[in-house]
């Protein structure tokens, strides 16, 4: 285990004065019209910057597109489509993967079915960055019972179709060349020809081979069906599944390597992350593919199961970054990999923790984890932010634009080094919505989040859970909205239980530039937690700069 240290990044609101701006105006931009203004939802898995200014959001209720730092924009969903059907529309669902090459941008969304998540579809634009976007739809790739000899290179391969939808889930994607990847649990690893319009299975090793060359005549045999890859058969099922012993016969048990997560790819080279490990491939002529399969422990990675894929660029080197979580054997461990000889040998990082995504520039490597965003500039020493806070000065008066990301866990991080941002600063996504920092020290941040109805006091979420909503260091919250007018200073909170007994008291002063969000625990004045039942919220606050404070009532259920 490497060793290194963490570094607690301070909240510093009189140097992040002079670092972002002191003001956001919205302004009114043409657009889509169809487009939802602003975001659905705050769960944001994904952000992806393209070209000058564009900044994509994968959220849990669909595609969004910051393009101008302060409009944001949800596009319209469509219940239905025609495969290769050109749309200003997306599927329904939560984005699962999103990527974006130039101007051309892949996302592929996924929906709740009873018991299993379902793939529920795909789209591309090869024009994503103008004011109105065309979309071709495709839905979730899968096979026919007949599919069992699969093209691919001009030959073909073996393979289990895969007939259905659910757990059929678009994990990642990446663009390179004419093709777009895509990968799977159930579909596994699979590829999208841009001008010969037709989606292929690409075949990965199988779990007990360190090769697999699709690019050599002797790896076929001549059939009737044309030239066959020996030997070999894709079926991402568990190992032995369905047979009482392991035989000679490939058919007879699954493999987890074609169970696949994470893929990287560029000039001639790609990477996958799968259920057992990480492949490397290399393009030959006609498209196909010779790979090389690393895995634990074998190669020191620091588990199989790998979910996340990065390529960091450094002095002419590359190094590889991958997001790894213990698999089936009890000694693997989450963290993070990396190689800086492309796969001959391999490193681990930040070992125990729970890596979502990675993000690299220069000598910069970002890891958003399940205990917020860590940073490096030698892959040893990492450093750990605090979860971001906004404290914007609102011009000509006392008062701060303030707000905080309530959550632990970070989902995504990009970094930026467009000149429209600062140069230099990063993104993250978070079930609590997304942040920007102007800085890599996240000294302050800017956050964008749904805002339900603004002009409204409400609580949410409301019925409220203080164990499982909003956690940030152990605590859960509930945080308030208000119809404030911006020259408050301060509001009062008084919460009372159902027999209207005072259980909590706090004013909120947004002059304070650490106030951070309205927010409640849902703790009584002793810090204990409260009890499940209804609690009657007491926000005072003037609703006009001429009128006195005067009481606004909300109704909060608490349930643990």
């Amino acid at each position: 285990m490497r060793k290194f240290f963490t570094f607690i990044m301070g909240f510093n609101i009189l140097l992040a004065q002079g670092l972002i701006p002191g003001a956001f105006k919205m302004n009114a931009e043409e657009f889509d019209p169809s487009a939802y203004r602003g975001l659905k939802s705050n769960m944001i898995s994904d952000i992806v910057p393209q070209e000058d200014s564009l900044v994509w959001l994968g959220t849990g209720s669909g595609l969004a597109v910051l393009r101008d730092k302060n409009n944001i924009y949800t596009i319209t969903t469509k219940a239905d489509a025609t495969a290769g059907q050109l749309t200003n529309m997306v599927p329904a669902g939560g984005v699962v993967a999103l990527a974006v090459h130039k101007k051309t941008l892949f996302a592929a969304f996924a929906k709740s079915g009873e018991d299993i998540t379902i793939g529920n579809g795909l789209v591309y634009s090869t024009d994503a960055t103008g004011n109105s976007i065309d979309y071709t739809y495709f839905d979730q790739p899968i096979d026919t019972d007949a599919d069992r000899l699969a093209p691919f290179a001009k030959r073909f391969f073996e393979a289990l179709p895969i007939t259905v939808k659910e757990a059929n889930v678009t994990y990642d994607a990446a663009i390179s060349g004419n093709y777009i990847w895509i990968t799977s649990w159930a579909g596994g690893l699979r590829r999208y020809n841009i001008l010969q319009k037709v989606w292929e299975r690409v075949p990965l090793p199988m779990d007990g081979d360190q090769v697999l060359n699709t690019c050599e005549s002797a790896s076929y045999e001549n059939t009737s069906n044309g030239y066959v890859l020996k030997d070999y058969y894709l079926n991402p099922r568990d190992p032995w599944d369905g047979a009482s012993t392991k035989s000679e016969d490939p058919k007879t048990y699954g493999n987890h390597n074609h169970k696949a997560f994470s893929v990287l790819s560029y000039s001639d080279t790609i990477w996958v992350g799968t259920a057992n490990g990480i492949n490397r491939g290399i393009f030959g002529s006609g498209n196909c593919i010779d790979w090389k399969h690393y895995s634990y422990p074998m190669d020191n990675l620091s588990g199989n199961f790998v979910v996340g894929l990065e390529i960091q660029r450094l002095n002419g080197k590359r190094i590889i970054w991958a997001a790894t979580v213990n698999a089936d054997d009890p000694t693997e461990q989450r963290g993070l990999s990396f190689t800086i000889d492309d796969g001959l040998s391999w490193n681990t990082a930040l070992l125990g923790e729970r890596i979502y995504n990675i993000a690299a520039f220069d000598s910069l490597v970002f890891a958003a984890s399940a205990n917020g965003v860590w940073k490096t500039d030698d892959g040893i020493n990492w450093a750990l932010y605090k979860p971001a806070r906004q404290a914007i000065p609102i011009p000509n008066t006392a008062i701060y634009d303030l707000d905080e990301v309530l959550a632990d866990e970070v989902y995504s991080v990009a970094f930026d080094n467009r000149s429209y941002y600062g140069d230099r600063s990063i993104w993250i996504g978070t079930g609590d919505g997304a942040a920007h920092s102007y800085d890599l020290d996240g000294l302050n941040w800017r956050i964008f989040r749904a805002e339900y109805d603004i002009n409204e006091d409400y609580a949410y979420p409301n019925p409220f859970s203080p164990y499982t909503h909003n956690v940030l260091n152990d605590n859960g919250y509930v945080r308030f909205h208000t119809n404030e007018w911006s020259g408050t200073f301060v509001i009062d909170i008084d919460v009372y239980n159902f027999a209207m007994e005072k259980v909590y008291a706090e004013s909120f002063d947004k002059r304070i530039a650490s106030s951070g969000t309205l927010k409640w625990d849902g703790r009584d004045q002793q810090g204990v937690i409260v009890h499940n039942g209804v609690y009657f919220i007491k926000l005072t606050y003037p609703d006009n700069q001429s009128s006195k404070p005067s009481p606004h009532w909300v109704k909060l259920i608490v349930v643990k």
